[in-house]
Order: structure tokens, then sequence, then C-alpha cells
């Protein structure tokens, strides 16, 4: 028996909402864009105590995701920053403000190839934050991460899941899975999964349960979140067998990346650089 998939909503780049073909709604009730109404769903929190607040960000010059997640209920308003443009930076901490949150670790998944992280200049404008990095990464940071280390961030938590192919050194956060964490629970995957496709692997991510969310660190198509089940099912790559996913993904043909140059060598020192010499 094949059991129907819950498939959750997705939604393109809010333009290309804007300009949808305009449907009769009711006025029983407002009707938001799909990935906006699951952010809002995730502004309270799940459960009776409404801790977690959770935002979706964009850069789209490499079309990179960022999230945001704070413990609302704790006096603190702890919050985290999964990885971090540098060019979106001044957005990021303008928004932490205005939620008035206290802004605790700037995290990445891995070192990127595809933009600077945002990490160091985040710290330079707000001192106390701490970047987080796997230790596998080799790259600087001030707290490293090992597979099974848990993130606290008031009384929620990320746990830290190897999951290496793309790099070395990629993890995946996951909230955790206790009483009073966020259900479903939410994995950010970085590039080890991306939405109907992959880094380079993604093996451990779908031993999570079946409606986990799925939010990959880049998305070309306009898609915003996934699930397991989904990717599972539909996953162009890994619902292959071994030898056709290393067939796929030795013949992608796919061109020198153009930021691989400037961004390593700065997201290995957490996107801090020599500042320019005074002329």
């Amino acid at each position: 028996m094949v059991l129907p998939l819950r498939l959750i909503p997705r939604v393109a780049a809010a333009a290309r909402f804007a300009c949808a073909a305009r449907r009769p709604i009711s006025r029983r009730a407002p009707l938001l864009p799909p990935a906006l109404a699951m952010a809002a769903a995730y502004s309270t929190g799940s459960g009776a105590d409404r801790r977690l607040l959770f935002r979706q960000l964009f850069e789209k010059e490499s079309c990179t995701y960022t999230y945001l997640l704070a413990d609302v209920a704790d006096p603190e308003k702890p919050a985290v920053l999964i990885d971090p443009v540098d060019r979106t930076v001044d957005r990021d901490i303008n928004l932490i403000k205005e939620l008035g949150l206290n802004l605790v670790y700037a995290m990445n998944t891995h070192v990127h190839a595809d933009h600077v992280t945002g990490t160091g200049l985040i710290k330079t404008k707000l001192p106390g934050v701490k970047s987080v990095i796997s230790r596998v990464s080799g790259a600087k940071a001030d707290h490293f991460v090992d597979h099974g280390d848990k993130i606290h961030f008031g009384n929620l938590f990320l746990e830290v899941r190897a999951t290496p192919g793309h790099t070395a050194g990629c993890v995946t956060y996951i909230t955790g899975d206790a009483e009073g964490q966020p259900s479903p629970r939410m994995a950010f995957t970085g590039d080890a999964l991306i939405i109907r496709a992959c880094g380079r692997t993604d093996f451990q991510i779908f031993t999570l349960p079946r409606d986990t969310l799925l939010y990959p660190s880049h998305d070309y198509k306009g898609f915003t979140v996934t699930t397991v089940e989904e990717e599972v099912a539909y996953n162009a790559r890994l619902t292959k067998d071994k030898e056709t996913f290393k067939a796929i993904m030795d013949n992608l043909g796919l061109p020198y990346p153009k930021m691989i140059d400037v961004a390593v060598p700065a997201n290995l020192v957490c996107g801090i650089q020599d500042p320019p010499p005074k002329i």
C-alpha cells in the first residue's frame, strides 16, 4: 500500500507571487503566501510555551538563505543566525534590533564557496556574538562543534549532525527532539541537501522523521522548504542507487564557481579579512 505524501506548501520569490493571477479570496480570513504563513506559525512557536521566533531571509546574488531563530519566551530573547551573508549583514542586524533580540551565535553550516560569510562582519558590529562552525571544517571560529553537540539559546537548542560530502566539514543544524521544542522538527541542511537536489550527500538527514522540515542554504528555483518525506520520494539524485548517484555528480558539468577564490579564503577565517592599507 502506498501512503499519501504530506506535501509542504512552497512559494516562489515574492515578486513572482505578486505577479500571480488573482483568485477569489474569502473575506472570512486573510490569505497569506504559504511560506509567509509558515513563518507566521513559527513566529509564536509551537506548543503552549510559544517560544520560537523563526525568519527565513534571502540574499539574491548567491541565492542564499539565512535563518534567524530566537527564544522569545526567554527574557533575554537569545537568537542564532545560520549562514549569514556579508552583503546582507546590515539588513539582518536591523531586523534583530527591530525584533528586540539578543544575537548569541552566528553559525555556518560549512565553508561556503559561493559567497563570503557575514559572520566576521557581524562580530565587528555586535562584539558579543560568537562564531560557530564545525571542527572538521578547518576554519577559524570562536566555537567549534562536533556531531551530536547541542547549541543552546534560551530553552531551545539545535542539535549538530555531521553531513559530510559537499565538504568534509558540512553539518546540519536540527531543532531539538524534546518537550517544549518546535514540532515538527526543522533541519537547516546547508548544501548537503538542496530541494530536489544536493551538494553531495545527505544520507544521515534521511534518518530524521518524515515530517521534518528541511531548509537548505540555497535555492535557484524559488522553493523555500521541503520535507524528508518529499525528498525521499522526489529528489532526482538521492532516489538513485549509489553508482547512478556518482555518475550524476561526476557529470554535472557545472562552471568554476565565480566567487570561490574570494569566498573560501575569507570563510576559512569566518569572513574577517585584513583591512585595506591606509593611503
